[in-house]
């Protein structure tokens, strides 16, 4: 199974890295405005986002629901051939492809979680990491058409469906059940630590959407754009391989420092995006703001909450779903009207979202993790 789990994390994750880095440029390039590449790049989080909901309402995510999901993505993917020229159309294929990639997730993060625990479950998710830097890579020398993007997705896609079909079989062949138990999920109660963490999503907008369009932009080169990117996931899988000692200490701090980390990050983009030095250094923070923050996280509510499923729901539909949403459309409309200050306003949002998970902290107990 760890084979497995490794194989999927690196085809799902080489989708988002042909979707956050190259999508945005390839529908500049059609002729896109900011605030339509926003919309359309905030559909799929906003689905996300709701998405739970439905399964409080009864809707159950199980191997049938899984496969209709792998279906889903397929389809969304093929459908981008014939709506990439029209707004809306392509607005309903990225809905299609967000409905799919927000189910599949986070069932097979249930699954990796409890076959590998949370030591060595960045050594099997950093394989994801691997599969992002390499279609970096190599895509960058390719892309001369929007065609060669959308083939890209579409293999990948079709990929990443084969191996999920087959973990959720072997799964279910060696009788491991997601558990069935009562919602025990506090929203309200735990407000102030779902705001942290979605805040620290909707910051994120300004990097996972605009991030290659303003270093261009500023006269970086797409070739360095990539390097930048690719060198953050390379301090990402560093941070993944060897974070398995931190995740036995105070976690809701891990959470903070990651967060002001990124607060840091953000602000040196918006003072300094022509310089490589201060850049790549930047850049070296996603190892604290992505990798740790991530992986934090998910270890905090899988310890948290007794089911264990639907909170990696809402940490996929809350956080990167409406945090993506209000991140993507906030970041299109910022970029078009005062393009100098994206960041800037990103690292006010991480600083928001480091205050609000330090109140929670101070009012709830530390989850200090040593099984």
């Amino acid at each position: 199974m760890p084979i497995l789990l490794s194989i999927f994390y690196f085809f799902y994750f080489s989708i988002i890295g042909v979707y956050i880095i190259f999508m945005p440029k390839v529908l500049m390039m059609v002729g896109y405005s900011a605030s339509e590449i926003g919309i359309i790049f905030g559909a799929g989080p906003l689905v996300r986002f709701l998405l739970p909901f439905a399964f409080i309402k009864g809707l159950k995510l199980n191997a049938k629901s899984f496969n209709i999901a792998l279906l889903i993505m397929l389809f969304s993917s093929i459908s981008f051939y014939f709506s990439i020229d029209d707004f809306y159309k392509l607005l309903s294929s990225s809905i299609g492809l967000g409905i799919g990639l927000s189910l599949i997730l986070p069932y097979i993060e249930v699954i990796s979680l409890e076959c590998v625990g949370k030591e060595k479950y960045g050594k099997i998710r950093l394989f994801g990491s691997l599969g992002f830097i390499l279609v970096a890579l190599v895509l960058v020398k390719f892309l001369s058409s929007p065609q060669i993007a959308l083939n890209y997705l579409l293999a990948l896609s079709f990929l990443t469906s084969i191996v999920a079909f087959f973990i959720v079989k072997r799964k279910h062949k060696d009788n491991t059940k997601v558990e069935d138990v009562e919602n025990d999920i506090t929203l309200l109660a735990d407000w102030k630590l779902w705001l942290g963490l979605t805040l620290m999503q909707v910051s994120f907008g300004a990097f996972y959407n605009f991030f290659t369009i303003y270093e261009t932009n500023f006269g970086v080169s797409l070739d360095m754009t990539v390097y930048l990117w690719s060198f953050g996931v390379i301090v990402e899988v560093f941070m993944l391989f060897f974070q398995g000692r931190f995740l036995h200490t105070n976690l809701l701090l891990i959470l903070q420092i990651t967060t002001l980390a990124s607060a840091i990050r953000w602000f040196l983009l918006f003072m300094f995006p022509q310089n490589l030095t201060i850049l790549f250094f930047a850049q070296s923070l996603h190892a604290l703001s992505f990798a740790l923050f991530h992986s934090a996280a998910i270890s905090y509510l899988f310890h948290l909450y007794k089911h264990k499923s639907l909170a990696q729901q809402f940490f996929s539909g809350i956080t990167y779903g409406l945090g993506g949403f209000i991140g993507a459309l906030y970041a299109g409309y910022v970029y078009e009207l005062y393009p100098k200050y994206l960041f800037l306003s990103a690292a006010f949002i991480a600083l928001m979202a480091c205050g609000s998970l330090y109140s929670f902290a101070r009012k709830s107990r530390n989850l200090i993790i040593n099984d």
